[in-house]
């Protein structure tokens, strides 16, 4: 089956992308060729993948329309639904998270939707899933919308500083410049969702904390929105220590992935005993995010299915 989809009231570079980037990611995705010119766009192969490409394609338009871009990672998200069979939120169930210099942050499937919702409901919220599936990210947004709307008077956001196979002591620079390095994904998602004189203005007046979570200790966290990344490395005390820093008027997200877990192998992880000790409780919401969430490119997915089969095996 051959057929042509028009697009003549969209921007085609918006649409392809550059050197049609976008394109060439439904034919690596699609059992069909996808061939674009000007303003019209050729699918052949069967009736089904003709169709899915096509329902694809009106996907991308209606982001356009709604947010005036277009991304790699927008286009990967509806391959992702369209080929895994998942119902996308509709429009009205895809409330905006955060306006950011780069666009605006949503969630991009059901598994974030619910996320979302559980971060608006509960006061401590846990989010368990594998790499890509928007954990960090989601939460640094939320807490950045927390502070535009004056929800709370500052962010905190912490990461154990457990090394992945590596040694601190055998890193060049001092205690700072050895642990910024385990920060770096919290600097890169504020960097995405605030302006950087704002971002650094925040960081000068301590508006916004990044921290080793260790340096949590003997605090208490008043009006805050505190956010503890890579939650799997916490040790069972870390975590018992930073779960009872918590003030008034504050909210915590702890995010983690127990498949990749770093601590010793005598260790065990705090986040695993807490979902197990702290379930049941009211105010406290447990999300599990899988490869069915994976936002990035399209073959993390793939990388972690390989891998727990492997496992499995």
């Amino acid at each position: 089956m051959k057929h042509t989809f028009d697009i003549k009231d969209t921007d085609p570079l918006l649409l392809f992308g550059v050197n049609d980037q976008h394109i060439q990611i439904l034919a690596n995705t699609f059992k069909a060729q996808v061939v674009a010119r000007g303003e019209h766009i050729t699918i052949e192969g069967t009736g089904e993948e003709v169709q899915r490409v096509e329902q694809v394609l009106r996907d991308m338009i209606l982001t356009i329309n709604r947010k005036g871009s277009l991304t790699p990672e927008d286009v990967s998200a509806l391959v992702k639904v369209s080929t895994d069979g998942q119902a996308a939120p509709s429009k009205g169930d895809m409330p905006v998270i955060v306006y950011t210099p780069k666009g605006e942050v949503a969630p991009r499937t059901e598994g974030q939707l619910r996320y979302f919702e559980a971060m608006q409901q509960k006061d401590i919220v846990f989010s368990i899933g594998p790499a890509g599936t928007g954990k960090t990210y989601m939460a640094v947004a939320v807490a950045v919308a927390a502070l535009k709307a004056r929800q709370v008077d500052r962010l905190i956001l912490c990461r154990p500083a457990v090394e992945a196979g590596e040694r601190l002591g055998f890193l060049p620079g001092d205690l700072k410049e050895k642990i910024d390095p385990y920060l770096t994904p919290l600097y890169d998602a504020l960097q995405d969702m605030l302006p950087y004189d704002k971002l650094r203005t925040y960081l000068d007046q301590r508006i916004i904390e990044i921290a080793p979570l260790a340096y949590m200790r003997g605090r208490t966290l008043s009006s805050a929105y505190v956010i503890l990344d890579e939650a799997q490395n916490a040790t069972s005390m870390q975590m018992k220590m930073f779960l009872t820093r918590l003030g008034v008027n504050s909210r915590a997200i702890i995010t983690g992935d127990i498949t990749q877990i770093d601590l010793p192998p005598n260790e065990e992880s705090g986040c695993i005993q807490a979902m197990h000790i702290l379930e049941g409780i009211d105010g406290i919401a447990f999300c599990r995010l899988d490869e069915r969430d994976v936002v990035r490119h399209r073959l993390v997915r793939d990388i972690l299915r390989a891998y727990q089969g492997q496992v499995a095996d």
